[in-house]
């Protein structure tokens, strides 16, 4: 199935990962906890053979020292796509701020966040 538009940038790749998340979706419905649904997506993205990390840790690098504290995305994907897991009511700024943050310290250009707390599973697209 085609959930993202052809001439998106790594369209075929962040369709498959919505296509898996809408699966997980309809299979657990709302309710858990994250952590749930990343066992979940971890469970099919091993599945069906595609390259990921999970928790994966990035430095931060500020002016010429790297930070104590790292940050983990939830999985990055083909060492080119970040997803950060929700499972709360609604998409709101601060978990859009994070994930642009974690593209521009990953190197990724494409980020996805997968919100498992409504109805219907909601995504947001963001790119660099």
């Amino acid at each position: 199935m085609d959930y993202i538009k052809s001439d998106y940038k790594y369209s075929t790749e962040t369709g498959t990962i919505i296509g898996i998340a809408m699966e997980v979706h309809r299979i657990l419905g709302r309710g858990f906890a994250e952590i749930v649904y990343k066992d979940a997506l971890s469970y099919e993205l091993t599945a069906k053979n595609m390259l990921f990390e999970r928790e994966k840790e990035f430095v931060v690098n500020y002016k010429s020292i790297i930070l104590p504290h790292k940050f983990y995305a939830d999985f990055v994907v083909y060492d080119k796509i970040i997803l950060k897991i929700k499972s709360k009511k609604g998409i709101v700024e601060e978990h859009v701020a994070q994930v642009i943050n974690y593209l521009a310290i990953s190197g990724c250009k494409v980020g996805l966040i997968l919100n498992f707390g409504e109805h219907s599973l909601v995504c947001k697209r963001l790119v660099l």
